[in-house]
């Protein structure tokens, strides 16, 4: 395992200090920080101590949570507060395809906020170079932003024509009735070229306003606010929940409660929640003492869609294993990737015509002892410069229907679209 670290440093040590105040984190992480929030908890980062290669291929799911623990293990920790995110963090957003070069970020300055109000900041340094600073002794600053009013020209372009992607739809539909597939997920990519650079911070704070339940990042230029947690650990309890089945949002009450009941009610959308329920449970189980699902579905809404969501819930076999390993895991469940899985993951590649990138992979965070959070990321965008790279997807079954497909991936881009494209 190789492992870039500081020129010079023999010894690394996380120092965890309480905070007497508040700190916001998305101010904190900036353009170039790190983000990973939810409603009241969530982790900022600032800087690079170690960029941590993950193995790739089939090496990924067994060895890329070793690799992550082995390096953290390394650093030295003197923690005062002692909770899920103090001490060493990594963050990581992992590609979709597992052949695809992917790493793991430590960062040199952590800020934490916790669902009961603890707050900490953790600095990672030489032995002996480190300060012993903290609390209101030691004030944070927001990170940098970009100057100037921002983007006021945008060129927003589909990389593939509706139609073209309708016409793949199609035939992916026609492979599963003739019983060769159960379901297979199509993605498209959606361009924006702004006349002026994109800011990381700027998009997150339009996400955090319209969408304050969603799991909301920024790691190495890849931003988003996803509503579908992949998998969390505290301590050994295990927790997930899956998203699979959509319908569009009006913003009326009596209309969305209308669609939220046919959603309840749709044959097409059920069965493709349920194949990704019994896949997940398939996947814990090995890891697991005890895991459970609710019995029945239920409607989880965000601003312009609504989606079917079970949570899954259990404890975790002695030793637990990591908040990594288990989502890499669980990487792609039948809501971003099909079933069975090589299948569907073959003909996606063959008919999809896309390289997703970070788009629908694991995103989140990983400490020491292998707590974690991390979520689907989808209602994402891959930012560089002036430009910015838009993906959604949905999940073909026996009763697809093209043209209803090509408007939920439509209903799915608005969130990003939105942050991005503003007057």
């Amino acid at each position: 395992m190789t492992v870039t670290a500081p020129p010079g440093t023999v010894r690394l040590v996380a120092r965890t200090t309480r905070l007497d105040e508040d700190v916001d984190l998305l101010a904190f992480a900036g353009d170039d920080g790190m983000l990973f929030e939810s409603t009241d908890h969530g982790l900022a980062g600032r800087g690079e101590v170690l960029r941590i290669p993950l193995p790739s291929g089939a090496a990924r799911p067994t060895d890329a949570a070793g690799a992550v623990a082995g390096a953290l293990a390394a650093i030295d920790v003197e923690d005062e507060v002692g909770r899920p995110g103090t001490g060493a963090v990594a963050f990581a957003a992992i590609p979709f395809d597992d052949a695809a070069p992917a790493m793991a970020i430590v960062p040199t300055l952590v800020v934490g906020r916790a669902a009961d109000g603890t707050r900490w900041v953790t600095r990672i340094g030489a032995a002996g170079r480190l300060a012993n600073r903290g609390g209101r002794a030691d004030p944070l600053v927001p990170g940098a932003t970009s100057a100037g009013a921002g983007p006021s020209r945008f060129d927003v372009t589909s990389s593939r024509p509706p139609e073209d992607w309708c016409a793949a739809v199609a035939a992916v539909r026609d492979r599963i009735r003739a019983g060769e597939l159960t379901k297979v997920v199509l993605a498209r990519e959606i361009v924006i070229e702004a006349d002026e650079p994109i800011s990381a911070a700027e998009v997150l704070g339009c996400l955090r306003a319209a969408y304050p339940s969603a799991y909301r990042f920024s790691i190495d230029g890849f931003v988003g606010a996803s509503p579908e947690l992949l998998v969390s650990r505290t301590g050994d309890i295990v927790r997930s929940q899956p998203m699979a089945g959509t319908a569009p949002r009006s913003g009326d009450p009596t209309t969305d409660a209308r669609l939220a009941a046919s959603l309840l009610a749709s044959s097409k959308d059920l069965s493709e929640h349920r194949i990704t329920i019994d896949a997940v449970l398939d996947t814990l189980l090995p890891f697991c003492s005890y895991v459970d699902a609710e019995a029945e579905p239920s409607v989880v809404s965000v601003a312009n869609v609504a989606h079917l969501a079970t949570l899954v819930h259990g404890r975790l076999s002695s030793p637990p294993a990591s908040a990594l390993a288990l989502a890499t895991a669980l990487h792609p469940t039948p809501a971003v990737g099909g079933a069975p899985r090589a299948a569907a993951l073959a003909l996606r590649s063959a008919l999809e015509q896309l390289d997703r990138g970070r788009y629908a992979g694991p995103v989140g965070w990983v400490d020491a002892t292998g707590n974690g959070t991390f979520a689907v990321a989808v209602r994402c965008a891959e930012l560089d410069g002036n430009r910015a790279r838009l993906f959604a997807g949905g999940g073909m079954v026996a009763d697809s229907d093209p043209t209803a497909e090509l408007a939920e991936t439509r209903a799915k881009l608005q969130a990003m679209l939105m942050a991005i494209v503003r007057p």
